[in-house]
């Protein structure tokens, strides 16, 4: 466990990780403040950061298991002590990290033959998806048998509950839980007679991420809920009949001005995850604070291949994802 000494600020408005702790691989703990806040504010954040944290960050699960050899999903399996029900539950435990875009599945397999235990280790996955702790349990073979099992993993955020049937290719679903936080608490510091506050903020995750990475994380969604109210509907006739009458300026050129405000604003609420771009790109994107479609397009080819891991044919990748989607370049140079 991380200890840091608490200095809070009396001007600007400052957040630190006081104390820190990885109780095992599966659980993770944090501790953070944020100050000087006034009266009200710490509650506000509190709440807004609590509900952000639960419901708004992404996992990754196991969603679907498949078997020629299961019959029914609380059947047994001879030469396996768990019934298949209990090993289904047990791949549902199991916690992974990736680099899935949101609502995108992949495939993954188990093959293992017995006597022995099958872990988590055991379970051949994609290059994008990682096991967290390789030593979870899923089953226990007793004999000689062999235990092969196909499975689907998916990322999406907060809880779903799957129909109780089998799909139609006969695999069973599993309840997914894609909530990397297993637990948010916040508490409110008053001081100066209650004039002002500090807000103290635990998070517990279950190692897929840090605490640190999950508050920006949050932090970032929250911005992305509020960004359109920054940006009302856009009416070009209403906004010039309420210009004033300069004089030095003609109709069409008002136009212009307003037809290049309404392409700015658009390109800005465009997010590059929703432009299919491949995982390895998206986070090297997301790594130079590369957020929007307007952020790429302040950069040049040549800025691109100056991050780290990026190569010519990502940038033409892009390149073809741009033309393609929006009809637009990137400068190869920066002017």
């Amino acid at each position: 466990m991380v200890r840091e000494t608490i200095t809070v600020s009396t001007r600007t408005l400052q957040w630190q990780c006081v104390e820190s702790a990885a109780d095992s691989k599966r659980l993770f703990y944090g501790r953070f403040i944020l100050a000087p806040l006034r009266k009200g504010q710490a509650d506000t954040i509190g709440i807004a950061m609590r509900r952000a944290l639960l419901g708004e960050i992404e996992g990754t699960c196991i969603t679907r298991a498949k078997s020629e050899k299961i019959s029914h999903e609380y059947s047994t399996i001879m030469g396996i002590q768990e019934s298949v029900h209990e090993i289904l539950m047990n791949l549902k435990e199991i916690v992974l990290r990736s680099n899935l875009y949101r609502n995108r599945t992949c495939e993954a397999s188990i093959c293992v033959r017995g006597p022995g235990y099958v872990t988590a280790q055991d379970i051949i996955l994609p290059p994008y998806v990682e096991i967290v702790d390789n030593t979870q349990h899923i089953a226990s073979l007793t004999e000689p048998v062999e235990l092969v099992i196909g499975l689907q993993i998916e990322k999406n955020s907060g809880y779903f509950i799957k129909a109780p049937n089998t799909f139609q290719d006969g695999s069973y679903p599993i309840d997914p839980v894609f909530m990397p936080i297993q637990n948010v608490n916040h508490s409110i510091h008053s001081y100066e007679n209650g004039n002002k506050e500090v807000l103290f903020l635990e998070i517990w995750t279950n190692g897929s991420l840090t605490p640190k990475e999950a508050l920006r994380e949050a932090s970032r969604n929250l911005i992305d809920l509020v960004i359109p109210f920054l940006h009302p509907k856009f009416n070009p006739k209403e906004e010039i009949l309420n210009l004033e009458d300069n004089k030095g300026f003609a109709f069409s050129d008002k136009l212009a001005k307003l037809t290049k405000k309404k392409k700015k604003m658009a390109l800005k609420s465009i997010f590059i995850d929703q432009s299919e771009l491949p995982p390895r790109i998206y986070n090297c994107l997301k790594r130079s604070n590369i957020y929007t479609l307007l952020d790429l397009l302040n950069n040049s080819q040549e800025d691109l291949m100056k991050m780290e891991h990026f190569r010519i044919e990502d940038v033409k990748q892009i390149l073809g994802i741009l033309e393609k989607n929006f009809v637009i370049d990137l400068p190869k140079n920066k002017f």
